[in-house]
């Protein structure tokens, strides 16, 4: 039996990403006794950093200074604390856990995934691994047959599972596409994107995904023509984006007619949501937080029951 916080909890799991770490102080049953999100992404860190500030930050922010600790994300990356080596698709929670690291007694990196991708050239996710298979390891059915599951965000990543494992995965740059035509492109705005019709009219110029550098130009041509305001070009952009994806990626893993299993953020998931109602598909939203604490909760178990 490990130590045990007076609070009752038991373990400190962290998602440990490129802008934020989210962290949390979990009892026996997995219960969540206190949360925290900081400002301390591993591209804010120098060098041989984040060690010091996992003990004197994050670990007083939580009072779990005596508690083992268990980590997913870029924190094992090599701008990270070290580097994890991906591990092989397909993989398993088992697979996960026989490949974590420990990088101070009792604090464990869990690894990547890595698997052929398109193009000849690997497709990599840090994090992601973790959320999915804690999305089936939250419920015993999950672990048979297949599943498709999209993660939206600046990396949106379409992963199909094969009974309880991570067979292969795509990535879709979407959000970093947005963000980066609107600042720094011809369609830069600062407008919100919070226009459901001209989302939906970007959700319908996508049509099947084909030739987007060519319809990213209507998001221009709708306005230097006359046909709609400018404050429209992010919502529209948004949804030409996302409906592209939504249209063409699924196809790349031979995913068929499977419904599409969305975890992540609340707000950005009823967007992909309305994108694939809108294309006559079938979609489920989950809470990507949840799914997040089981998968690290799970493999925290592992490794304990490994020792």
């Amino acid at each position: 039996m490990g130590p045990v916080a007076k609070n009752g909890a038991v373990v400190l799991a962290c998602d440990w990403g490129t802008t934020n770490l989210r962290a949390w102080t979990l009892d026996r049953s997995g219960a969540v006794v206190r949360s925290k999100e900081l400002p301390l992404g591993v591209s804010k860190l120098a060098p041989g950093e984040a060690a010091r500030r996992f003990e004197t930050e994050v670990r007083p922010a939580l009072d779990a200074q005596a508690l083992p600790a268990v980590l997913c994300g870029m924190i094992g990356s090599n701008l990270g604390w070290t580097v994890a080596p991906y591990a092989e698709c397909p993989a398993a929670l088992s697979d996960l856990s026989g490949a974590m690291i420990e990088v101070a007694p009792g604090v464990r990196i869990i690894p990547g995934l890595r698997c052929a991708g398109i193009a000849g050239a690997p497709d990599v996710m840090r994090g992601e691994e973790t959320q999915v298979l804690g999305w089936l390891a939250q419920r015993p059915d999950r672990a048979t047959g297949r599943h498709l599951i999209c993660h939206p965000g600046t990396h949106a990543k379409w992963v199909l599972v094969e009974e309880g494992r991570i067979a292969r995965f795509v990535t879709a740059m979407t959000g970093e596409l947005f963000a980066v035509l609107s600042t720094h492109s011809l369609l830069r705005s600062e407008a919100p994107a919070d226009d459901p019709q001209a989302f939906d009219a970007g959700l319908d110029a996508a049509q099947d995904g084909g030739a987007l550098a060519a319809r990213l130009f209507t998001a221009r041509s709708r306005v230097a023509g006359g046909q709609a305001a400018a404050e429209t070009t992010p919502s529209y952009l948004s949804g030409l984006l996302i409906g592209a994806e939504v249209a063409s990626v699924p196809s790349l893993l031979d995913a068929g007619d499977l419904p599409v299993i969305l975890l992540g953020d609340a707000a950005l998931c009823a967007r992909y949501r309305h994108a694939l109602d809108r294309r006559g598909l079938t979609s489920e939203t989950f809470d990507g937080e949840a799914a997040a604490i089981a998968g690290l909760l799970a493999l925290h178990r592992m490794g304990e029951n490994a020792r």
